[in-house]
């Protein structure tokens, strides 16, 4: 019944502008959708989600086709390996009568095989972006998604403190992201969100450095971004910690971060928007004087996707909503000695809103 919700408001956003079919590839769109969990590969897998109400079609390689459940009722086009995948769409193109229609794609997830192949089996083909029709309905998650990113971020949380105990000066940078991944996956994450970032001393200065082989010494900020995966739904969380006492410019640094990090969670409520949190964020560090120092946006949507809609950024006027869940992750990177993030899942309630994450934001001297 969850699906037959979500493709029963799908369609009136594609009957509203005049889209026959949205195609989806393997990913977060289609489970979103449709529950069915596929893999990119090398063979092309398209489902299409009709605007009226004739089945949804799925063009897949005959052994995945079996995945397709019953309870909406799909039209089914296989190939066989080593046969050509052209025959498949071809079929489902004048079964169907794709012919002339207009079909939304998903600019960041359609690849050139797939559209490739679709533009060939179907005459007259004509595309629209699908962002603008997703996003709307993705964005405001129902209970079950929110208990799913609750579970998520307890998980995380709980794996992060476990990991601390293990940390001390002489460690890499490697080794904390080893450790920290076997605690997530021991305390039961389906998947990572993405390899642990650990990032200590003048590497913390790169907000997306991997972890590398350079020892923690003391003294050193270390910035460590990590995230669960509990049933499709992740967690996103940075915590900046320190081995000993920082010297009195990077304390000094963290304490303006914590600031702000404070000030956009204060700022995200229902009617305001993504840019509004963004703002309220990047005030308090322009006014301590590292305004240039800040080089990313304040935060970004989280559900299925690590990155979603809305994002807390500069020229963002999407309205927050009461369901909508994403990131509030300030920071500040001084190249040549360090930097610091402190990152919070925050969701929208009908009162104001409500940080999910409950790690500590005071700094952790291990």
């Amino acid at each position: 019944m969850m699906f037959a919700e979500r493709l029963r408001r799908l369609k009136q956003q594609l009957t509203a502008a005049d889209v026959d079919f949205l195609a989806l590839v393997p990913g977060p769109n289609l489970v979103y959708f449709t529950g069915l969990r596929m893999h990119l590969s090398e063979r092309p897998i398209v489902a299409l989600l009709p605007a009226n109400d004739a089945p949804p079609i799925l063009i897949a390689p005959a052994f995945e086709v079996g995945k397709a459940s019953a309870e909406l009722a799909w039209r089914t086009y296989s190939y066989a390996d080593g046969t050509p995948y052209q025959a498949a769409f071809e079929a489902a193109a004048n079964a169907c009568d794709l012919h002339g229609k207009t079909i939304a794609v998903e600019p960041l997830g359609m690849r050139m095989m797939e559209w490739t192949l679709l533009s060939q089996a179907v005459r007259q083909l004509k595309h629209v972006f699908a962002t603008e029709l997703i996003a709307p309905l993705r964005m405001v998650k129902d209970a079950t998604e929110v208990a799913k990113i609750r579970q998520a971020i307890a998980l995380a949380e709980s794996a992060f403190t476990r990991t601390l105990g293990h940390i001390r000066a002489g460690m890499t940078e490697r080794e904390v992201a080893g450790v920290l991944m076997s605690h997530l996956l021991s305390a039961g994450a389906q998947s990572l969100l993405f390899e642990p970032l650990v990032q200590a001393g003048p590497n913390a200065a790169n907000p997306h450095a991997h972890a590398g082989n350079r020892p923690l010494q003391r003294g050193d900020l270390v910035v460590i971004d990590f995230g669960a995966v509990v049933d499709g739904y992740g967690s996103d969380i940075t915590r900046t910690i320190a081995i000993g006492e920082p010297d009195a410019e990077m304390r000094a640094v963290y304490e303006v971060v914590k600031a702000a990090n404070a000030a956009g969670r204060a700022a995200a409520r229902p009617g305001a928007t993504g840019e509004a949190v963004d703002r309220a964020a990047r005030a308090v560090i322009e006014s301590a004087g590292y305004g240039p120092s800040f080089t990313h946006r304040t935060g970004h949507g989280l559900g299925l996707e690590g990155h979603e809609p809305p994002y807390m950024v500069r020229g963002e006027t999407t309205i927050l909503q009461p369901g909508m869940t994403f990131t509030v992750e300030p920071g500040i990177y001084l190249a040549g000695k360090g930097g610091v993030r402190i990152e919070d899942d925050v969701l929208i309630t009908a009162e104001g809103s409500e940080t999910l994450t409950t790690l500590t934001r005071e700094l952790i001297i291990l």
